[in-house]
């Protein structure tokens, strides 16, 4: 498959929709990942959450304990989702590497598995852009499939993409790399909800930027 031919992020979730949160959404330890992140949060704090898909449970969970959420996701029809079904939060169609926003404006971000369709170069520069924008201590929840592959075609949910990802201690390192202290993680196997679907390695990392 030539580059021209390649499924993009947007294109693989807005045929995926809400199909995407009923697979994944009953995950245990994304909902803990969550509840270590709230407890270190101060009212009203500000979070950024990339790759937002349909809003729950990140900004849905955010939201209702009182945090200022903007969400933001390449799939219109995510963020179309979202925005109807997590009123309380704001949410942006665009790619976060070509949004303006501001140094150290954020007291959390979030990035649930949303670095897989990215190269490994632009997964490290999103954890960067994720340490810029968080204000000195502020705590970046991050999960990924930690398996050591590279432009690896396949079928996700019934659709063709293009993975990329890192092992779980490169991952770490490119975490710490970044600007961050690495809190917590978590290693897990789940399966999504989906008749396609088979058990996959999660990885759950709370860091606070250093």
């Amino acid at each position: 498959m030539d580059s021209a031919q390649q499924p993009t992020a947007a294109s693989v979730f807005d045929a995926l929709g809400a199909e995407y949160e009923r697979a994944f959404g009953g995950s245990d330890a994304h909902r803990a990942s969550l509840e270590l992140l709230l407890e270190r949060l101060a009212p009203g704090s500000r979070v950024l959450d990339i790759g937002s898909g349909t809003g729950r449970p990140t900004a849905r969970t955010l939201t209702d304990a009182g945090h200022e959420v903007l969400g933001v996701d390449v799939s219109p029809v995510m963020v179309d989702l979202a925005s109807r079904q997590v009123p309380g939060a704001e949410f942006r169609c665009a790619d976060i590497r070509e949004l303006t926003l501001d140094e150290a404006s954020f007291d959390a971000v979030c990035v649930y598995f949303s670095l897989l369709q990215l190269s490994r170069a632009d997964q490290q520069d999103v954890l960067r852009l994720a340490a810029r924008v968080l204000r000195p201590g502020g705590h970046l929840a991050v999960a990924t499939v930690p398996l050591d592959v590279e432009g690896v075609s396949g079928v996700f949910m019934g659709q063709p993409v293009r993975v990329t990802s890192f092992g779980a201690e490169a991952f770490t390192a490119a975490v710490v790399a970044a600007g961050f202290t690495v809190l917590a993680q978590e290693s897990t196997l789940f399966t999504p909800d989906h008749p396609a679907a088979v058990p996959e390695p999660h990885l759950f990392l709370l860091a606070r930027r250093t």
